[in-house]
């Protein structure tokens, strides 16, 4: 499914949520695993930074800073008592549950939403870890992991905010 498809169309968006739901690929799951996700995150970080940092695998660099971002997401989940299967179903999830708020909460917390870009991003992130993981070419270099880097830790920062309210 087109992401734009799921952040324009609201009924395309209740109609992959609730699919999702009713296959158990998002499951209603009480837990407590936000802080196992962010050290999950953190630690996908970290060893992005040690790759950076000796400059080399710049494909891996976008692997780990997708799993960053995605462990991040998934603490969002958890954070509102959900787990999920997929990573295109995570998408949805977020789209329909941190993307859209009241007039009055988009006053009270204007930066903790998430906006369409940062949506788009991690979208288009899952796209380039497709690349880096599957491709049988070198398609990376050091200035495109360092935007991907600079992009993915704004979005997790948010993300930890909005778990920290």
């Amino acid at each position: 499914m087109k992401i734009d498809e799921l952040m324009n169309n609201k009924n395309a968006l209740e109609k992959a949520y609730n699919r999702y739901i009713k296959k158990n690929i998002i499951q209603k799951k009480p837990s407590d695993l936000a802080k196992a996700h962010i050290s999950k995150s953190d630690n996908n970080m970290e060893f992005v930074n040690f790759l950076l940092e000796n400059e080399k695998f710049y494909d891996w660099q976008i692997v780990g800073l997708y799993y960053s971002v995605y462990h991040s997401a998934l603490a969002l989940l958890s954070y509102k008592g959900y787990s999920s299967k997929d990573h295109t179903a995570t998408l949805c999830f977020l789209i329909k549950n941190f993307s859209e708020f009241s007039k009055e909460e988009i006053e009270l917390i204007d930066d903790l939403q998430i906006k369409r870009d940062e949506i788009e991003f991690y979208s288009g992130l899952k796209e380039e870890r497709q690349k880096a993981s599957y491709s049988t070419s070198l398609l990376f270099s050091k200035d495109k992991a360092i935007e991907l880097k600079e992009k993915s830790i704004l979005l997790i920062n948010k993300i930890k905010a909005i778990l920290e309210e």
